[in-house]
C-alpha cells in the first residue's frame, strides 16, 4: 500500500464540460499506480446523499457543503478525493476550499455551444424551452473562479490531455511520485 497524503481535486464548470469524462481518467490512473481514490460525482450524489435538494441557489449551495464535508472526512484519512460537480457558485466553492485546506480547483471550461451540443440528455433544450428552470449557463449563472489550478480546455483538448494537466500538478505539489504523470 502506498503512503499517499489526501486530497481534494475538485472539478467544476457547466453541464456537458466534461468534469465526469476527465475525473474518470484522473482515477483511473491514479488507481493504476496505487493510489487510494473516490470519486464523488455530482449526479450520484443527488440521487443519494443529497435525495430531496432542489436547484435553488440555496439548496445547490447546501449540495455542495454537503459534498465537500465527505470530501473533507476522505482528504483527511489520506484519500485522494475527486469531486466533479457543477457547483456554480463561486463563494461556496471558496467556502468548501477552506474548510478541506488541501485542495485543487480544476475549472473545465467549454464554451456554452459545446456543451450544449454534447448535451445527450436534452437538458438545455428543455431550460431553453422553459420546461427547467434555474438551469446553470441559462437561467441561472455560472461563477467562472478566478484563479483555479488548473484549467482545462475540452473543445480544444484531448481527455488524456487534459487529465494529463490534473496528474502533473498533484507531481508539482508532491501528491503523486513523477513516474505516474503521462507525457
Amino acid at each position: 500500500m502506498k503512503h499517499q497524503h489526501g486530497i481534494t481535486i475538485w472539478f467544476t464548470g457547466l453541464s456537458g464540460s466534461g468534469k465526469t469524462t476527465i475525473s474518470l481518467f484522473v482515477k483511473k490512473e491514479l488507481q493504476a499506480q496505487g493510489y487510494k481514490v473516490e470519486l464523488l460525482d455530482g449526479d450520484v450524489v443527488r440521487q443519494n446523499l443529497t435525495k430531496g435538494l432542489g436547484f435553488s441557489k440555496q439548496d445547490r449551495d447546501e449540495n455542495i457543503r454537503r459534498i465537500g464535508f465527505v470530501a473533507n472526512l476522505l482528504t483527511r484519512n489520506g484519500i485522494i478525493v475527486i469531486v466533479s460537480a457543477i457547483s456554480p457558485y463561486r463563494a461556496v466553492r471558496e467556502e468548501v476550499r477552506y474548510k478541506i485546506g488541501n485542495f485543487i480547483e480544476v475549472y473545465v471550461n467549454a464554451p456554452l455551444e459545446v456543451c450544449e451540443q454534447r448535451d445527450v440528455k436534452g437538458l438545455y433544450k428543455k431550460a431553453r424551452n422553459g420546461e427547467i428552470n434555474n438551469f446553470t449557463g441559462i437561467n441561472d449563472p455560472y461563477e467562472a473562479p478566478f484563479y483555479p489550478e488548473i484549467e482545462c480546455f475540452t473543445d480544444k483538448e484531448t481527455v488524456a490531455q487534459s487529465g494529463a494537466k490534473v496528474l502533473q500538478k498533484l507531481e508539482e505539489l508532491a501528491y503523486i511520485d513523477s513516474r505516474l504523470v503521462l507525457k
